[in-house]
């Protein structure tokens, strides 16, 4: 049978997997757990992520991609192994052209890296790279074919990729490894340090999604449960969003500082592009609340939240896989 194309969201804390007519196929946690002794790869995805803090000390659930590159090498291969084979991707067509996103600033080591563990994996006859600001940009729905600018903030799990498009590549990007997991941990710090409680990462994540904001105006509150420092027993305490917001006020400012140095090297004529369409944000972190708020007050243009915005980077993909041929020819080199 025919070799279809296939579009990865390689994200430093979920993979998803675009399928040239069919769409979304797959969308799952980058975790990965092994037996510690053996090595033997026990579960993947959201079966693995429910491992996460959970397992007893011979089993250990592992996220193989770290600031948006690959950390762990041969754990990003196995668990790419088992995405292509619950797709379906030996049995429904032979090896297809893979399309995968990489952060900006990543160096050519680390983007051979992840096209070889893409092709050993055995499920890519060609591999090509991407920067995921572009292709966040495409599925967010901006035309950047045109000689117009438009202005794309990514926040992942790993990165913050910011990048100003014209004429179908890239005029000004910056890339920073502040993002989702950051956040996560800026959290777990606050509470240890105030309340001498000590949460994981998950417990961080969902206080985040739950009560998190970075502009004021959400006056949530939620109980979590952790373990006391002091005591070493279990403890429930509240916090409060205006303190998610104390410990988010950091990592948020670096976002910002970011947008702000891209747009300072930005040309004229592309900034007044800029102030007409305002900026789009992708990726799980758009969904913070008051964000957008807060990066329109901050760089003074109006900031947009992408529809479905965790999902820009994969549909991305899959408008871009149409003009896998019309790519041009020194990327195809390098990357084919």
């Amino acid at each position: 049978m025919f070799s279809k194309d296939i579009g990865i969201d390689l994200g430093t804390a979920n993979v998803l997997i675009y399928v040239k007519g069919k769409g979304i196929v797959l969308d799952e946690p980058s975790v990965v757990a092994i037996d510690s002794q053996t090595k033997k790869v026990l579960a993947v995805g959201n079966e693995a992520r429910r491992m996460v803090g959970r397992t007893p000390g011979n089993i250990v659930a592992i996220r193989p991609l770290r600031d948006g590159v690959i950390a762990d090498f041969e754990i990003t291969e196995s668990m790419l192994k088992h995405f292509f084979s619950q797709i379906g991707a030996k049995s429904l067509f032979t090896r297809p052209r893979v399309l995968i996103c990489c952060p900006t600033n990543i160096t050519s080591v680390e983007q051979k890296a992840i096209r070889e563990a893409a092709e050993r994996s055995g499920g890519a006859r060609e591999v090509y790279i991407e920067e995921e600001p572009k292709v966040a940009a495409v599925g967010a729905g901006l035309d950047i074919f045109q000689p117009s600018g438009n202005m794309v903030v990514d926040i992942g799990g790993g990165t913050t990729d910011v990048a100003v498009l014209s004429m179908g590549d890239i005029v000004t990007s910056s890339s920073i490894k502040v993002a989702g997991d950051k956040f996560d941990l800026a959290i777990m710090k606050y509470i240890k340090d105030k309340y001498k409680l000590l949460i994981g990462e998950r417990t961080a994540e969902e206080i985040k999604i739950t009560i998190g904001t970075v502009s004021g105006g959400r006056q949530d509150e939620m109980d979590i449960r952790g373990r006391n420092m002091v005591s070493g027993l279990p403890q429930t305490i509240t916090i409060r969003s205006h303190e998610v917001q104390e410990a988010l006020a950091e990592s948020v400012s670096a976002i910002v500082q970011a947008s702000k140095n891209v747009l300072e090297r930005t040309p004229p004529e592309l900034s007044a592009d800029i102030i007409d369409k305002g900026v789009s944000v992708t990726g799980g972190g758009a969904l913070l609340h008051g964000l957008d708020q807060l990066l329109a007050d901050e760089l003074k243009v109006p900031v947009l939240i992408a529809e479905d915005p965790m999902m820009c980077v994969a549909k991305g993909t899959g408008l871009m896989l149409e003009y896998l041929d019309k790519l041009p020819v020194r990327r195809r080199k390098l990357f084919g």
